[in-house]
């Protein structure tokens, strides 16, 4: 059966047309506030502003070994020493580092082992570092200690990123097992990474911090190894604080030493004098008693002489 279109009233067209207008409006709104969140989407990788409370700043995954946390801890104490009595820097290690909001919704994590970031304020107290939350400021120097298993990963993905992301101005890798790993490079001109020729030592030279990259062998917290750490200009190593403890200790007992050597020398002087004095007052009672002895050999050759006078003998003339 063929149905027959049916004629609607003139109020059923008004309604229909109304309902045809509201439906457009929802898309338009509908298409227009997925066009604001695309946007914000879009800014939004630039101007990220999670809450604090959203970012996880500890994955629970420990560091390569023993030696790997031992090298960490002791770069991060060596620019502390470093720079003593500054408070325009931070050092940190195996902590990560936020850069965009949609890294932070990906849970991809970047904790270098160790980086430096210049001219921020030292005293605050972090978990991570957050870029947007430090004015933008990404590391100047990271150091990543290397093992078999993330040499991969850092001489690749982890390079790209901090040379074009980042854009730190100086990063090195180092397997605390594989003295020869020690590798470098400073951003150029072009933002490009250029690799660092090490001097006749096999160090690298770091001008963002001022310190050389080298090799020490030597035990830290009972662990021998060769360590990599950082020199002065000068070429002296930055002790850490065990080994100025094991300085003092050593200068103290020098001083010690040499204090007992000066009292030793001392106590000889004294002792030689006193054997000179007693050596001259013995000269002076050896010869008081030849003066006596003399005295009294004249006093009894003139008894004589006398007795003999007044004998009346002249002992001038007594053979």
């Amino acid at each position: 059966m063929k149905l027959m279109p049916v004629e609607l009233t003139l109020e059923q067209q008004e309604s229909q047309t109304v309902q045809t207008a509201e439906v457009h409006n929802v898309e338009v709104q509908n298409a227009e506030v997925q066009n604001a969140e695309d946007h914000n989407a879009e800014s939004e990788e630039w101007t990220p502003t999670p809450p604090p409370t959203d970012l996880i700043f500890d994955d629970g995954e420990p560091l390569e070994s023993n030696r790997h946390r031992i090298a960490m801890n002791a770069l991060i104490e060596a620019v502390t020493l470093a720079y003593e009595g500054r408070e325009d820097y931070f050092a940190g290690g195996n902590m990560f580092i936020y850069y965009s909001s949609k890294q932070a919704r990906n849970r991809d994590f970047k904790g270098p082992d160790v980086f430096i970031t210049l001219n921020v304020d030292g005293t605050k107290e972090r978990q991570g570092w957050v870029v947007w939350e430090e004015e933008g400021r990404y590391p100047d120097v990271i150091i990543e200690l290397m093992s078999p298993s993330t040499a991969a990963e850092d001489l690749g993905n982890k390079k790209k990123l901090y040379e074009q992301t980042f854009k730190t101005g100086h990063y090195f890798v180092y397997d605390p097992f594989a003295p020869e790993s020690l590798q470098g490079w400073k951003l150029g001109e072009n933002f490009r990474y250029e690799a660092i020729a090490p001097d006749d030592r096999g160090w690298l030279w770091c001008s963002s911090l001022g310190l050389w990259l080298g090799h020490w062998s030597g035990t830290i917290l009972r662990e021998t190894a060769t360590w990599l750490r950082f020199y002065d200009e000068a070429g002296n190593l930055v002790k850490l604080s065990f080994e100025l403890a094991q300085q003092e200790r050593e200068i103290a007992q020098q001083e010690r030493e040499i204090a007992q050597q000066e009292k030793d020398r001392a106590d000889r002087a004294e002792s030689d004098l006193q054997q000179e004095q007693l050596e001259k007052q013995q000269e002076k009672e050896r010869a008081d008693r030849a003066e006596a002895a003399l005295a009294a050999e004249r006093e009894q050759k003139q008894k004589l002489r006398d007795r003999l006078q007044a004998l009346g003998i002249d002992p001038d003339q007594l053979v």
